[in-house]
């Protein structure tokens, strides 16, 4: 394979809410690049990058699919990532893996919720990016709202470097503020062909004013560009422009803001030039920092050929042709077909066999995958995602993943004795893939509970399940992800004492049980002095402290927020053993969190709905019998739109609803926000709820 130029590699994601257009701007982008030679439609099912038959039918996407193809001589590894805030772990993974990304905006909605969501994640990773905003042909579409929505919702230093000519059904093509010319498209031969011709006579004026307001944001940029303009001289060439805005880009300072509409072929080839003239290439990102596993020195990585291997694997997906496919991000050396890789957390290795390089479903052979670069590995046994590999002489780690914890739940059960292996095996399969995705069994009902991120994301898991592994399951009703906590301080002992002739057991701890002032996780502090009890059996009363937390003590849900003090006890010389400790510790635990006004928590939702303004009464009254709390409501175009947050538990079977009160109109979005105290009585329902024992499902 020939050497890549790194300096022309871009390696993008395409990030957005759910129905802003992304696909359909990954089709056309494949279309324009010579990749496919017939666009596919999200709405006929036929798109390359929606290739699950889920994603087809459903009209959205849930895995990330990645394509490499090639514009003007750039080759581009494109990443099309969901948009539904139940894959949320897929938009992650892939912008911590990226160097650039468009986000594209829903040119009649402007900022909507999850567009909010995936431009906090690109900021968490310093991810470079710009805007796209879409749909202009669409009834009700305002550049000017969109735009100005990016630079008041999300905070950001955007400014257009290209203004619409025509809006809604009369939008033709747009005006370049760079060159001062218009790219007007015409025909119906899919968008491949637009003129490029005077900016339009009732356009010059406002396209001045853009440009000049253009030229003074990017000199912050330039300081040579920033004294000519101080002097009066804006007579800057295309070159310094694109020059000062393609640094202000890569620093994350400044966010281009563009326009198109990908479903009339209107705008995607000047989109595609942005990205190659103001998106990052591998060199101009910061080599990657990782720490040696053994000494835990920082050590910095060039993006180079000749430095040694290391790359982080970044997905998982179950490939129905070639089996397991591992997708890796390489930072530094390169990975040939051959080479043993080392595992750093695992501390193991193994040898790489077939790599590809992958269009959606489709696959290409290769023989190495070099710095910079994204590709797959097929068949690797131990990988997982976040993990780090490595050249066996040099490891490195680097940063790995966060994935947020998973909300809601469902007992499932093989239809047959028959398929209860093949369902635990595609159950770790799923979990292999999904960091968000949860496999556990309730020990008082001996189900298999699984948990995730929404009830669509549960719903598309047991539609895979039936599809790709061919598993018929039962289905239990969803569950949320309560928590139990404590409100007061209390001192509590714990004894085990077991004496059955010979040697005995002997444990004996007094523990202070408290709440975390803040945060939702455990803390142990061991306060023991004068050796009241061996420094040897201390770690064993923490462990059966943490052992004791995943069952709570009012309706057995896990418990947070708790800060335990070990401050005295005491042992025996011959009879004390860790188990005994642990036992005890466990003990005290439980029976300390009883006296300590324990209450439970639900996750609570922030949501969004977006309705005609003829049903928002219906829309209002209905969440108000839900628990919501409105914190916000507003127009957007001749819809409203309605924010605030809502238990989950209050929404399970909303999106019917909903599209009842609205004649199908009103659409929601619903994201996890925190956990909050559940009122006294919901509280008495569900203990007495988890004490009548539970059926099968």
């Amino acid at each position: 394979m020939a050497d890549i130029d790194l300096k022309k590699l871009r390696n993008i994601g395409i990030i957005a809410h759910i129905d802003a257009g992304k696909t359909t701007t990954s089709e056309r982008i494949l279309f324009y690049t010579g990749k496919i030679h017939k666009i596919g439609e999200v709405h006929e099912g036929d798109t390359t990058t929606d290739w699950m038959p889920q994603e087809r039918e459903r009209g959205i996407t849930i895995t990330a699919a990645a394509i490499s193809t090639e514009w003007k001589g750039y080759p581009i590894n494109i990443i099309d990532t969901p948009g539904h805030v139940d894959f949320t772990a897929e938009v992650e993974r892939s912008l911590r893996v990226l160097d650039g990304a468009v986000v594209v905006f829903d040119g009649v909605q402007g900022v909507e919720p999850q567009s909010e969501t995936v431009w906090r994640q690109a900021d968490k990773y310093s991810v470079p990016r710009f805007a796209y905003v879409n749909k202009m042909d669409r009834t009700g579409a305002d550049f000017y709202m969109s735009y100005k929505s990016i630079i008041e919702k999300l905070g950001a230093n955007a400014w257009p470097i290209q203004l619409p000519v025509g809006r809604e059904d009369k939008f033709v093509g747009l005006v370049d503020l760079i060159d001062m010319k218009a790219r007007i498209w015409q025909g119906d031969e899919l968008g491949a062909h637009f003129d490029i011709v005077d900016i339009p006579a009732n356009l010059v004026d406002e396209a001045k004013e853009y440009r000049e307001k253009l030229l003074e944001k990017i000199c912050d940029f330039d300081e040579k560009l920033m004294e000519r303009f101080l002097n009066g001289d804006t007579n800057f060439t295309e070159n310094e422009i694109k020059s000062a805005i393609r640094k202000g880009t890569i620093e994350c300072k400044f966010f281009p803001v563009l326009c198109g509409s990908s479903y009339k072929n209107k705008g995607v080839q000047p989109m595609l030039d942005a990205v190659t003239e103001y998106l990052p290439s591998p060199l101009d990102i910061p080599p990657v920092k990782g720490k040696d596993p053994t000494t835990g020195e920082e050590i910095v990585r060039e993006t180079s050929n000749k430095a040694p291997f290391a790359a982080l694997m970044f997905k998982i997906q179950t490939d129905p042709f070639v089996g397991k496919l591992t997708f890796v991000r390489v930072y530094s050396g390169i990975l040939r077909t051959g080479d043993s890789i080392y595992f750093v957390k695992k501390r193991t290795q193994e040898r790489i066999g077939r790599m590809v390089r992958m269009f959606a479903d489709k696959r290409e052979e290769i023989k190495e995958i070099q710095a910079g670069d994204i590709a797959a590995v097929v068949g690797v046994k131990n990988a997982s995602v976040g993990e780090t590999i490595s050249d066996p002489n040099a490891p490195i780690e680097l940063e790995g993943m966060n994935f947020p914890e998973p909300v809601i739940s469902i007992a499932v059960e093989p239809k047959s004795k028959e398929e209860e292996e093949k369902l635990s095996l595609a159950l770790s399969r799923l979990a292999e893939e999904d960091q968000t995705f949860r496999v556990r069994t309730d020990e008082e009902t001996d189900q298999t509970v699984i948990s995730g991120m929404g009830e669509l994301h549960l719903d598309i898991l047991v539609d895979r399940l039936k599809r790709e592994f061919k598993v018929n399951v039962n289905v239990g009703q969803p569950q949320v992800a309560y928590r139990e906590s404590i409100k007061s301080v209390v001192e509590e002992e714990g004894k085990f004492i077991r004496q059955s002739g010979g040697r005995g057991q002997y444990g004996h701890v007094w523990l202070k049980i408290e709440p975390l002032e803040k945060g939702d996780g455990f803390e142990f502090v061991n306060g023991i002095t004068q050796g009241r009890i061996p420094k040897e059996y201390i770690p064993a009363v923490e462990k059966g402290c943490r052992e004791a937390l995943p069952s709570g003590v009012l309706a057995g849900y896990p418990l947070v927020g708790i800060k335990v003090t070990l401050f005295d006890g005491s042992y025996h010389e011959v009879d004390s053993s860790e188990i005994a400790f642990k036992i005890a510790g466990a003990m005290a635990l439980r029976s300390g969190c009883k006296k300590a006004s324990p209450y439970i928590l639900e996750p609570i939702m922030k949501f969004e709905v977006v309705s005609p303004e003829e049903n928002v009464g219906d829309v209002i009254g209905d969440l108000n019998s839900r628990r919501a709390k409105i914190s916000e409501m507003g127009n957007r175009g001749n819809v409203r739109f309605v924010r605030g947050t809502v238990p989950l538990s209050e929404m399970f079977g909303y999106a019917t609803v909903v599209r009842s009160l609205s004649q199908g109109r009103a659409s929601f979005n619903l994201e996890p926000s925190h956990y909050e105290e559940v009122p006294a009585n919901i509280a008495r329902a569900i203990i007495e709820k988890k004490s009548v024992p539970s059926t099968k499902a």
